[in-house]
């Protein structure tokens, strides 16, 4: 129920990027890491452990865009942007989440 309530407000408050769901967006892993280690997002976290996590998820997205429906790429790149610091860790996790609450309901791609 939560995970429905964020994906309609996120889709209602931005503008579109289907076009941007077609490819996995490519963000600036060192900048937003550095301006998350700064901001004390998570305690105890480095920037290379950061840039690590982040470059991780990016190459795993890499291998799996295309498993993911579309809306829900437009959707999780538009939620992940929401704070100007967008991150490839978010992404996945909300295309994750969002692939198992639709299988949960049984709706494929």
């Amino acid at each position: 129920m939560r995970l429905s309530v964020f994906i309609a407000t996120v889709a209602a408050l931005m503008p579109s990027v289907s076009r941007a769901a077609d490819v996995v967006p490519k963000f600036n892993i060192a900048a937003n890491c550095k301006a998350e280690v700064t901001g004390g997002s998570v305690a105890g976290e480095t920037l290379e452990s950061c840039i690590s996590a982040e470059q991780q998820a990016k190459d795993q997205l890499a291998h799996q865009w295309e498993r993911f429906a579309k809306a829900d790429k437009t959707m999780c790149i538009r939620g992940t942007n929401s704070d100007g610091t967008p991150s490839y860790v978010e992404l996945q996790t909300c295309l994750e989440m969002s692939a198992d609450a639709k299988a949960r309901l049984g709706d494929r791609k």
